[in-house]
């Protein structure tokens, strides 16, 4: 998934991302409680300080939420949503440096902020994610470290981890949680992936061996595949970083033809649910990039399909039929069909409303567990 600020539309200042976790997303409908059978799917408006809510229809096209846009936001700069559906987590960039919580209607998809919210955080919080279970929510600060709460069932309330916020690398960008809720991984922008293990029952985070891994040029997005064996890093400098993960410690090591390349500018990743298909947005080309991922985790088969203006967010519906991608610089969300067993992407066609109307400076897209 995203996820950002905007700041790769005038480079070189710092590119910021939200990262993708990989953990399926449920099977149709809401987590909380029956409701709506649509999914749904959420978008940071950076420009506009606000959240705007969508339904999505059998056909892929998106449905405004009641209430939508809505506020409580300041200058956001990435998405979440959990994994069942029951709420979603912003970051606000503009000064606020917190994170803004919201339950999720499970008839109607409309937003209620959380008592309590926002809750504090870092220094310029670049990027959001709730671990697969639901049980905790990280966040990765520009200043260089990672804010760790535990969330409240129920109310989705927002409380630090003991020993909040953990060090991390130069400007953290990005941030995922393997599917198995074991591992964290952040994609620092000074060139490199932080790992952490995961405690259970605390959700403290405890470096990897060997971390920072290396990566390339401005890392600006990370996701870890479905079945958490290998993870790939978005590359601001034009390519995709791949690494198998080391089962029982987290550790990163490249995969044979490391990098792969990319568009220009990649700032978002996401992979299929299936695990076979890899996307990334790449914000000054205009376009997204599509990949197989082969049996050692390698990127094959490129091809691109053009998107709408600054692509800067992407995210695919929980059945992995749809894939949705926020345009940062033409305020909309483009839309395209998945094609099953080649991931192929058709756009949606123009008469449903493709590309469908966001507010101002989308920075990022989220639905239920991606990102």
């Amino acid at each position: 998934m995203k996820t950002q600020s905007l700041s790769w539309l005038a480079l070189p200042v710092l590119l910021l991302l939200g990262g993708c976790p990989e953990g399926g997303g449920g099977d149709g409908g809401f987590g909380n409680g029956g409701g709506i059978s649509s999914r749904i799917a959420y978008v940071a408006n950076s420009g506009s300080n606000n959240v705007s809510g969508y339904t999505i229809a059998t056909t892929g096209a998106l449905t405004t939420i009641g209430g939508s846009p809505f506020s409580g936001v300041t200058a956001p700069s990435a998405v979440t949503v959990s994994a069942d559906g029951s709420f979603v987590y912003v970051t606000n960039h503009g000064g606020a440096n917190s994170v803004s919580a919201f339950t999720v209607n499970s008839t109607t998809g409309a937003l209620t902020p959380v008592a309590g919210s926002p809750f504090a955080a870092g220094t310029t919080p670049n990027a959001v994610t709730v671990s697969p279970n639901g049980s905790y929510l990280y966040v990765a600060n520009g200043g260089g470290n990672v804010s760790a709460y535990t969330i409240t069932a129920g109310t989705g309330a927002l409380t630090p981890v003991a020993g909040s916020p953990f060090a991390a690398g130069t400007t953290p960008n990005a941030v995922t949680v393997s599917p198995n809720g074991s591992y964290l991984y952040v994609a620092n922008a000074g060139g490199n992936v932080s790992a952490y293990t995961i405690t259970a029952g605390t959700g403290a985070l405890t470096p990897v061996a060997g971390s920072p891994f290396a990566a390339g040029t401005t890392p600006n997005a990370v996701t870890v595949s479905p079945n958490g064996s290998y993870l790939y890093v978005a590359n601001a400098g034009g390519n995709v970083s791949a690494y198998t993960i080391t089962a029982g410690t987290g550790a990163l090591t490249p995969v044979a033809g490391s990098p792969f390349a990319a568009g220009t500018t990649p700032n978002a990743v996401t992979i299929s649910p299936n695990g076979n298909f890899l996307y990334v947005t790449n914000g000054s080309s205009n376009n997204v990039s599509m990949f197989t991922i082969d049996g050692t985790g390698a990127l094959t088969s490129p091809a691109t399909i053009a998107a709408d203006t600054s692509p800067s967010g992407v995210s695919i519906d929980p059945n992995g039929l749809f894939l949705y991608v926020a345009n940062g610089g033409s305020n909309n969300v483009s839309a395209y069909t998945i094609t099953a067993g080649t991931g192929a992407l058709t756009p949606v066609s123009g008469a449903l409303g493709n590309p469908f109307s966001a507010e101002t400076t989308p920075s990022g897209i989220a639905t239920p567990g991606r990102p």
